[in-house]
């Protein structure tokens, strides 16, 4: 592995020919199938994208996705979703529970082909696309429950712990095909800081005796270029501490790097994937902008445990301005590696 990895952190931009046909899939003026392939295009150019950027570690770049709930949703047994036609791809669903979600049958046995939600088979795709590892992400449970209506557990929490068991299960699929990255987005917990500890509860029923590398990813959303909330990170620690992940991932471009301070006052003693590209400004940072970022954050965590990503997904932004931003990440890292005389690990 070399020395600051370079990631993303999920999305990848959509271009507006893939966001004028997944409008008309849902207009029904194109199949199902048509979009399949449409949407394999898509990913196929921005593995080579990434690849062409330079980055260590590529995704799918969410692009199968609408946006970052509904593809789950619609795939949840026992989530009911009464309109399913869209205006527009991006707009939200509007979906219910009105009775438990169904439990899967057998304790450790995952999801069979009749409810399984299809994961696994979108990291085998990816994964035939390139020689480099593969970063898989998912929206977390309690982001999920955020974009339910919840008439069916008289205690909030218990939806959130039901969508964990059913990630659970989707997360020991995709490590049986073979991911050995996975990513829990949570970008809703910004907004509800107080219930910090019911999200690390189900990160951690999501992760149980699934024996991947673990990543979690905190921001304060992204819903058209803009933040959902605002705030810093104290809410997050310690109680992040107690989750069960190897990695967590955090937004500093935007904010700034104050809370770097958090990592070392509350010992965060593992890998730390750091924001250093502004995914909500259209303007290309430099490279020198990147490596000094990177060196800050050197300050708080060694070397060996930092990865390098931008502050979310690349979704909203221009393919061309998206493809500069990786460049400039991946050149801002290569000035730090160099100037630690080192390579590899």
């Amino acid at each position: 592995m070399v020395l600051l990895p370079t990631t993303v952190v999920g999305s990848y931009s959509v271009p507006e020919w893939l966001e004028r046909l997944k409008t008309e899939y849902y207009q029904r003026r194109i199949s199902a199938q048509h979009l399949t392939e449409i949407n394999e295009v898509a990913i196929k150019a921005a593995v080579k994208d990434q690849e062409l950027a330079g980055i260590d570690i590529v995704s799918d770049g969410e692009l199968r996705r609408d946006n970052d709930v509904d593809y789950f949703l619609a795939r949840i047994p026992g989530v009911h979703i009464p309109q399913r036609a869209k205006a527009d791809y991006f707009d939200y669903y509007d979906a219910e529970v009105t009775r438990p979600l169904p439990e899967l049958a057998g304790d450790k046995e995952g999801t069979d082909a009749s409810t399984s939600l299809g994961l696994a088979a979108d990291f085998r795709f990816t994964r035939q696309l390139t020689a480099k590892p593969v970063k898989f992400s998912f929206t977390g449970p309690f982001s999920l429950s955020r974009r339910i209506r919840d008439e069916a557990y008289a205690e909030p929490g218990e939806l959130v712990r039901a969508l964990a068991r059913r990630l659970n299960a989707e997360a020991r699929e995709l490590a049986a095909a073979g991911a050995d990255l996975l990513q829990i987005d949570e970008p809703f917990l910004a907004g509800y800081p107080e219930q910090v500890d019911l999200a690390v509860e189900a990160v951690n029923i999501v992760t149980e005796d699934v024996p991947v590398s673990w990543a979690l990813h905190v921001c304060y959303g992204n819903r058209y270029a803009r933040p959902s909330f605002e705030g810093h990170y104290d809410f997050l620690f310690p109680a992040v501490k107690a989750a069960r992940v190897d990695q967590i991932v955090l937004e500093f471009a935007r904010k700034g790097l104050d809370d770097l301070r958090l990592i070392k006052q509350y010992d965060w003693d593992r890998w730390l994937g750091l924001g250093v590209i502004d995914v909500k400004n259209p303007e290309v940072e430099a490279p020198e902008l990147v490596a000094s970022r990177i060196r800050r954050a050197l300050e708080y965590v060694p070397a060996d445990r930092l990865m390098i990503n931008p502050d979310c997904g690349l979704r909203h932004l221009a393919p061309d301005v998206a493809r500069r931003k990786l460049r400039a990440m991946v050149a801002g890292a290569a000035q730090v590696r160099a100037e630690l005389g080192e390579t590899t690990r």
